[in-house]
């Protein structure tokens, strides 16, 4: 099955080189030099490529991978999942852990970042920490944070990283002008980019239209569809430009729920049709914008699911809604698996299966680690999850990591197919 992947990768990249042959024919009279340049996928840009090549070189990375590395690329883990005395440096058992299980992804928190009075030295501790374990790894991982701005702010709020600190999305929605959101995710992409980091779990695409809400609250941009709309397009746009791939949170909106899903259960009480006119407005507005990451909340939606099931897990909100009604075609991720709504009633093993059974194509911060990665791994020897279905989220997230330039055309896992 491999030999046959690898074969209609390089299939797919020589057609494309003939498609560039014969048109590079028609005008080399005029001009020989841009037709041969035409042909090198290394002078590529990863964001212009079209979909058939990028699905060959998807394809030859696929083909590479054993079903155990393509099982850790579902995960983006917390550092103490791979050594649990780790937090500001690189250990051998975090070394052998990314090694071993080859993660998806790496999400750093507050307790991860050295404190000094010199900022240059803490800016340098933290790139080298985070190059260490890229080396480490295979695939390139994301490294990722949840950086909105406000009181949400992991590396902002540590003041020792002379990054700028942003008042609350509700301040900058009060203003009515997008470009201020756009400024937000450009500076914020900017200068986490330049720490190391490619992923920011933001912008918060929910629309607080309930004042009871403390777990969304002043991190949304207001109570308006289309003013949370406008922002959150602009604010995806300033992020992936400048290299950090942004994520719309928390579908299917959660800002009209009056309850917290890290303390417990919370249901959202409304209809399909005011999802559709209200709640899913910022999410499309995010999506025709590009983001290459949409996070699942936690809620329940009872009215529309007939269970208590967390939409997070239900194929009908991550699937049938989200993938197929809204079109989102980048990487769907579950949000924190260790919140008190999925461990008070799941464990790890079972809360993982699930999530990818409803359509999840990465698992954030699972419980516990290593149960809920052989977990998967032996749903999918039984039977209970195919080869496909880890095949189908993985060629996602590699899409992603390609065009955001984190998988690097020059990688030896491409070199086959680009030289």
């Amino acid at each position: 099955m491999r030999g046959y992947k690898r074969i209609r990768a390089v299939f797919c990249w020589v057609f494309v080189l003939v498609l560039c042959t014969l048109s590079g024919c028609g005008r080399a009279a005029f001009d020989n030099s841009q037709a041969e340049s035409s042909t090198s996928i290394l002078e590529a840009d990863p964001e212009s490529l079209d979909d058939i090549t990028m699905e060959g070189l998807v394809s030859e990375v696929l083909g590479q991978m054993t079903l155990e590395q393509k099982i850790g690329q579902l995960f983006i883990v917390s550092t103490d999942s791979l050594d649990f005395n780790a937090e500001t440096e690189m250990t051998d058992q975090m070394k052998q852990n990314i090694k071993k299980y080859q993660p998806g992804g790496v999400i750093f928190f507050s307790f991860n970042f050295t404190n000094d009075e010199d900022i240059k030295q803490n800016r340098k501790n933290l790139k080298k920490f985070i190059r260490k374990m890229q080396k480490a790894s295979t695939v390139p991982m994301f490294m990722s944070v949840d950086e909105e701005g406000g009181t949400v702010s992991r590396v902002a709020n540590s003041e020792s990283f002379g990054t700028t600190k942003f008042p609350t999305m509700s301040e900058v929605g009060s203003t009515g002008d997008s470009a201020n959101a756009y400024n937000v995710g450009a500076t914020i992409g900017r200068e986490i980019s330049e720490l190391g980091f490619n992923l920011d779990f933001a912008p918060v695409a929910d629309i607080s239209t309930n004042a009871d809400n403390t777990e969304i609250g002043s991190r949304s941009f207001g109570r308006d569809a289309q003013l949370v709309s406008d922002m959150v397009s602009e604010e995806v746009k300033g992020l992936q430009q400048n290299g950090v791939s942004a994520t719309l949170k928390h579908f299917p909106g959660q800002g009209d729920s009056g309850d917290d899903t890290h303390k417990g259960f919370v249901n959202l009480d409304v209809t399909i049709d005011r999802l559709r006119d209200v709640e899913f407005t910022p999410f499309k507005a995010g999506i025709a914008a590009g983001a290459d990451v949409v996070m699942m909340s936690h809620v329940a939606v009872r009215n529309i699911t007939q269970n208590e099931v967390p939409a997070s897990l239900s194929s009908l909100m991550v699937t049938d809604i989200l993938r197929e009604e809204l079109q989102f075609d980048n990487i769907i991720i579950i949000d924190a698996m260790n919140m008190k709504i999925i461990t008070k009633f799941y464990d790890a093993g079972e809360a993982a299966v699930m999530a990818i059974e409803a359509g999840n194509d990465m698992i954030l911060m699972p419980d516990d680690f290593v149960s809920a990665y052989d977990a998967v791994y032996e749903a999918v020897q039984d039977g209970t999850l195919t080869e496909r279905q880890i095949d189908q989220a993985v060629s996602r997230i590699l899409t992603v990591k390609i065009r955001r330039g984190i998988l690097p055309l020059s990688s030896p896992l491409l070199e086959e197919i680009v030289q």
